[in-house]
């Protein structure tokens, strides 16, 4: 087997592992810590400082990190440079695994979870427009055909965005079911 092959194998099994069990991110209303901008900024330099950390094992020469606030309240540390295919990787495989680390420390560190986002030049950005685009489409499939529809299975953070962007889609619900890869959300007229 191919190292290529067996590092995609290797991150997606771990980012979904753990994933599931420990972010508590695939329902729109997990229990996350209120926290003081000192918190905050303690936060954001103990991730930005783990991630500077690991890139230096990484070929991906001088890289910018920006940090700033998402819609949800996370916290989005986006990556700017060259080079930076190598950190996306496969379907975003490998920046999915990034993101678990990171959280995995920023969590372990601080003594709770808030959520951390870590980005590539807009990466997650693009996907994440994407995710919620075809998640309002089946939206209104399942409100003009009065049925339930099935999105293909996601990650936990996509099925994330899915709740949370129909969170407030009049008409629909949403709900995860399956297991492991074949999870996915259902959309479901009410």
């Amino acid at each position: 087997m191919s190292d290529e092959i067996m590092d995609d194998q290797v991150n997606e099994e771990a980012v979904e592992d753990t994933n599931e069990d420990q972010l508590k991110g695939d329902e729109p209303h997990s229990e996350e810590h209120d926290v003081s901008e000192e918190e905050l900024d303690e936060i954001a330099d103990t991730a930005i400082a783990a991630l500077k950390g690991i890139l230096e094992h990484f070929d991906v020469g001088e890289v910018t990190i920006d940090e700033y606030e998402g819609d949800e309240g996370e916290l989005i540390l986006d990556i700017t440079g060259d080079n930076l295919a190598i950190l996306i990787g496969r379907h975003g495989k490998t920046l999915d695994a990034l993101q678990f680390i990171i959280s995995a420390i920023t969590t372990r560190t601080m003594g709770f979870r808030y959520p951390v986002i870590v980005d590539v030049e807009g990466y997650k950005n693009r996907q994440r427009q994407k995710i919620e685009s075809a998640a309002y489409s089946a939206a209104r499939r399942a409100k003009s055909q009065h049925r339930s529809v099935k999105l293909r299975p996601m990650t936990p953070y996509e099925r994330r965005l899915v709740h949370l962007a129909l969170r407030n889609e009049p008409g629909v619900e949403t709900a995860s079911e399956g297991e492991g890869a074949a999870r996915h959300v259902v959309i479901i007229p009410c």
